[in-house]
């Protein structure tokens, strides 16, 4: 019904046998726990890691990367792998969210017409429909976020660094990251604890084991109390303004004070951090399919290209693969065109971006809207999203980002967005903890052909 779920682990019931071995010795933080895996992060064993692409169905690594490794080590039962938006979203700009070739269309566990937003559409899905409490996704620029609020769960990108990104299908150094996708905050915390960590192999990590910290027992739900907090008015509307205003209510009733902030130019952003896009994406790719088994064939982005040119009844049918052919354009990482743009946009985004907003408001963090409603989802246009949504400033400066469900709009789900500066990943999830305690219950999915058909709307629709 949602298709949330790309290929289920033969091994996860003997994973779980010694799991409830090894409880009597020393349970871990998620003892018993199944997790599911975005497709585009690898797992030790029998399944492939495809990133949604038909090009890699023999990318059977038999290696864990080192997050799931930490989540094994937790004592969690990796269950399977989650359909993804194919190649995390970086082939179009016209590619419908939630599709990939492998995986097909996943649906929003709300209303089965309409959009689970990506890339992680999966692993929200999953979570949203009750699958599992527990999944990893990655993201570039909102495949955590976007997915997590338009499923009505919570998200939480952290930043960039915190988690090891080894043996995960690339887009972007600078930016990837991967993250939790829970029910609750206080899932979201145990499973960040778990998966962090300092990791050789991805210098971005030399600094984890310094920040890393008991993010779940360090929950206070009195957190937001004498808290200075930005609102960012320029990230809000798109029709959640009425329950934004009652979130905001209730971060004032739990006594933070909140400080409104109009305007932001975030001009210089965007371009720049396509550039860093494209030209990563290629030196990325080219890097991780060297590492790939010989049954691979694509051994570089150029290689992959070719292939779906050769699959077109498949993997072109439904959009190009446009931005692919960007980046093989590109010029290498050592383009000072490239060099510049990576300066300007994260300059723009971290420093004098978020960072600057902080300091010039006498806050400790920001609060927004996280993105719009769900879309349908449309075969012939592609995605039709409504708005830009919180997180960009987030993405590019790579500080973290805590989304948590606010309710429902016309019966879909958003999220509100925390989000702070660079290491600030324990505050982040305290405050959204704080507000999700505060909150009250959300009503989850019903899984309605349409929104058009529930109880609230239906009777509106028809002739009087």
């Amino acid at each position: 019904m949602v298709n949330a779920v790309i290929a289920v682990d033969p091994t996860a019931a003997e994973q779980a046998r010694k799991v409830d071995t090894a409880r009597r010795r020393a349970p871990g933080l998620l003892q018993g726990k199944p997790v599911l895996i975005k497709d585009n992060i690898e797992t030790a064993g029998p399944l492939p890691t495809t990133a949604g692409s038909l090009a890699l169905k023999a990318n059977v690594t038999g290696r864990d990367a080192p997050l799931v490794a930490r989540l094994r080590g937790a004592g969690a039962v990796i269950l399977g792998k989650t359909n993804l938006s194919e190649w995390a979203n970086i082939r179009s700009n016209n590619s419908i969210s939630g599709w990939s070739a492998v995986g097909g269309q996943t649906r929003n566990p709300y209303a089965l017409d309409r959009n689970p937003c990506g890339s992680s559409s999966g692993s929200g899905a999953a979570v949203a429909a009750g699958i599992v409490d527990y999944a990893v996704g990655t993201e570039t620029d909102g495949s955590i976020t976007c997915p997590a609020s338009i499923n009505g769960i919570v998200g939480m990108k952290p930043t960039v660094g915190l988690v090891s990104r080894t043996h995960i299908v690339p887009i972007s150094a600078s930016q990837d990251t991967a993250g939790p996708m829970t029910r609750t905050v206080r899932q979201a915390a145990e499973m960040l604890r778990a998966m962090a960590g300092s990791d050789p192999a991805d210098p971005a990590t030399k600094d984890a084991d310094a920040h890393l910290a008991e993010f779940a027992a360090g929950l206070d739900a009195k957190a937001l109390g004498g808290k200075r907090i930005g609102v960012m008015r320029f990230a809000s509307g798109f029709g959640t303004d009425p329950l934004f205003s009652a979130a905001l209510d209730v971060l004032r009733a739990q006594g933070a004070t909140l400080v409104e902030i109009k305007e932001f130019d975030d001009k210089d952003i965007g371009a720049n951090e396509f550039a860093v896009l494209m030209t990563e994406l290629k030196a990325g790719m080219n890097a991780y399919l060297a590492t790939t088994p010989a049954a691979v064939s694509s051994r570089t982005l150029a290689d992959l290209i070719a292939f779906n040119k050769a699959h077109p009844e498949r993997e072109l049918a439904l959009f190009d693969q446009s931005l692919f052919e960007k980046a093989e354009a590109t010029k290498g990482l050592s383009d000072p065109d490239y060099i510049k743009a990576r300066q300007v946009s994260f300059t723009k985004a971290g420093p004098e971006g978020i960072d600057r907003l902080l300091k010039d408001n006498g806050v400790i963090a920001l609060v927004g809207p996280t993105m719009p409603t769900s879309w349908k989802i449309d075969a012939v246009h592609g995605d039709q999203i409504s708005g830009g949504g919180a997180g960009s400033l987030a993405a590019v400066a790579g500080y973290p980002h805590l989304t948590v469900p606010m309710g429902l709009v016309k019966g879909l789900p958003v999220g509100l967005s925390f989000i702070g500066p660079k290491w600030s990943d324990a505050m982040i999830l305290n405050l959204g903890y704080a507000y999700e305690q505060a909150r009250g219950p959300v009503e989850g999915p019903k899984f309605l052909p349409s929104i058009e058909q529930s109880d609230a709307i239906a009777p509106l629709l028809r002739k009087p």
